[in-house]
């Protein structure tokens, strides 16, 4: 019985650092650009290639 415990214990505490460890990557990252997703694709937005595509199809 009290290997249960001890093992949802660890269980619970490894989730819980994980959860910790991802809100604290979120908040304080220096290296994270762009939205909270992490893939670095929203840093790289090209405004100019962007309102040429969208004048680009508002003229069609």
């Amino acid at each position: 019985m009290l290997v249960q415990y001890i093992l949802v214990a660890a269980i619970v505490l490894g989730a819980l650092f994980f959860l910790g460890r991802r809100a604290w990557r979120a908040f304080f990252s220096k290296e994270q650009v762009g939205c909270a997703k992490g893939c670095g694709a929203c840093g790289g937005i090209d405004v100019d290639r962007l309102e040429r595509t969208i004048a680009a199809r508002a003229g069609r």
